[in-house]
């Protein structure tokens, strides 16, 4: 999915474009044979459609519609096409006149605006797909000029994130003036008008986190719900407190509006490199409210001393299908992973895999585990308490059922007393079973397990 990496949209944004993706939405689709053009027509709102087209060589793109985001979602959907779909395109010879029009009028990356002006005249498609030559070093002139345009763009950036906090701090004080229970019956439109609020106000990670809300409410339990709630909408508080403590911090950007690209990521200085040995615990797969497949792979270090972990986060359009992994759970590779800056590093990268290993048991961290199991649960919301799953390995027990049927893992060392109900249905084949150490994924209220080891071996709970 190159294309679309290049183009780094946010989330809302590339959910908006997968529901593009649809063959009906494109009554046209055409590419040219030779160069490295595709071109169509979407059908929007209005009586005609808008037209679109995308530069493959450099990510250049026109479309006639009238959103301000750049690009748009219909240009992130046609490139999604050309990257997932080329099969949908009819290969022509021709371009129609409105592409050759775009053609000679846009600049190329490097070209100053006295050259295109220039070389637009009477410029053919062929003259157009060339690659321009290289541009004099930019004046102090120029430069201080678009640094001044950045920060203007960062600037205007931040008030409507701000304001758009602003917003959701009364949101959540109306939520609770009107009674949680009300609120849970009602989050649904509650929260999708929100979100919508928020993704205007350029805050689209948190709209998506506020639109998931409601899923996650519905997942559980009629009593336990209310809790639920409060929980969530405590952690919004503290995360729009901690953004106005610190709106240039890496970590609350990415919770709030936009995230980092791989290349941000592998290039910058604060980013946390380790190369080790990795087993894949598992995998949490779940199909977004805005069109999108959320695919996280969860990793253990297993050269650390302590217990330490890191996710892989994919995101696909739902449209889609499933979509086949790079890992599978219990595989063990060497690999140098890069992490997004952060309090608790846990999303990572990976920056170059090194090769398999032979498959054998966890390191000896039972030990570490046996004060405290949930100790590192602790520690992770000391950091980050907006934070919901935590990775923790338990020591040995056993899972068991409730009067009501529910699973709940038990520690095996009576001085524990640490019983810890499990999210989900479990296998019965697993009641009872000693479990010499379990991985899963605890976020105050649940467990979701990832893997265990026994005197079966290793077990795939995920």
């Amino acid at each position: 999915m190159k294309t679309i990496e290049a183009l780094a949209p946010d989330q809302a944004s590339l959910g908006a474009a997968a529901k593009l993706t649809k063959r009906s939405n494109w009554p046209r689709l055409e590419a040219h044979e030779q160069l490295p053009l595709i071109w169509g027509e979407c059908q929007g709102s209005g009586s005609n459609p808008y037209r679109v087209a995308f530069d493959t060589s450099d990510h250049g793109y026109k479309c006639t519609c009238p959103s301000r985001k750049f690009p748009c979602k219909h240009i992130l959907a046609l490139a999604w096409i050309g990257a997932t779909a080329p099969a949908s395109f009819a290969r022509v010879d021709q371009t129609p006149d409105w592409v050759n029009d775009w053609l000679g009028r846009r600049r190329k990356p490097g070209q100053s605006p006295t050259q295109a002006a220039v070389s637009s005249e009477g410029k053919s498609i062929d003259e157009a797909s060339r690659p321009a030559e290289s541009a004099p070093a930019e004046d102090a002139a120029a430069t201080e000029r678009r640094e001044a345009a950045q920060r203007k763009r960062a600037e205007d950036t931040r008030s409507a994130v701000s304001a758009a906090l602003d917003e959701l701090d009364q949101w959540i004080a109306d939520q609770l003036r009107l009674g949680l229970a009300g609120f849970v019956d009602a989050s649904s439109e509650r929260c999708r008008r929100i979100a919508a609020r928020l993704v205007d106000l350029k805050a689209t990670a948190l709209a998506g986190r506020i639109d998931e809300l409601p899923a996650r409410l519905m997942a559980l339990r009629g009593e336990e719900r209310p809790d639920a709630a409060i929980r969530e909408l405590g952690k919004l508080v503290l995360l729009a407190k901690a953004w106005r403590a610190a709106p240039d911090d890496a970590e609350l950007k990415r919770l709030v509006s936009t995230s980092e690209t791989r290349d941000q990521i592998l290039a910058s200085p604060d980013a946390v490199k380790v190369e080790s040995e990795w087993e894949v615990l598992g995998e949490k797969i779940e199909t977004r409210r805005d069109g999108l497949v959320s695919h996280a792979t969860w990793l253990l270090d297993l050269k650390s001393p302590a217990p330490r972990f890191a996710v892989l986060l994919d995101f696909s359009p739902a449209s889609a299908g499933r979509r086949s992994g790079a890992f599978a759970p219990g595989d063990r590779f060497k690999a140098r992973l890069v992490f997004y800056p952060s309090r608790n590093p846990l999303r990572a990268l990976v920056a170059e895999r090194l090769g398999d290993t032979e498959p054998g048991n966890w390191p000896d961290f039972a030990a570490d585990a046996a004060g405290d199991p949930l100790a590192a649960y602790a520690a992770f919301q000391d950091g980050a308490p907006w934070l919901a799953d935590c990775p923790v390995i338990l020591p040995a027990g056993a899972i068991a059922l409730d009067e009501k049927q529910g699973a709940w893992w038990q520690a095996a060392n009576d001085r524990h007393g640490i019983a810890l109900p499990v999210a989900g249905s479990v296998n019965n084949t697993l009641l009872g079973l000693d479990l010499a150490a379990t991985a899963a994924l605890w976020n105050g209220a649940r467990l979701e397990l990832l893997a265990s080891q026994s005197s079966m071996g290793r077990l795939d709970l995920s």
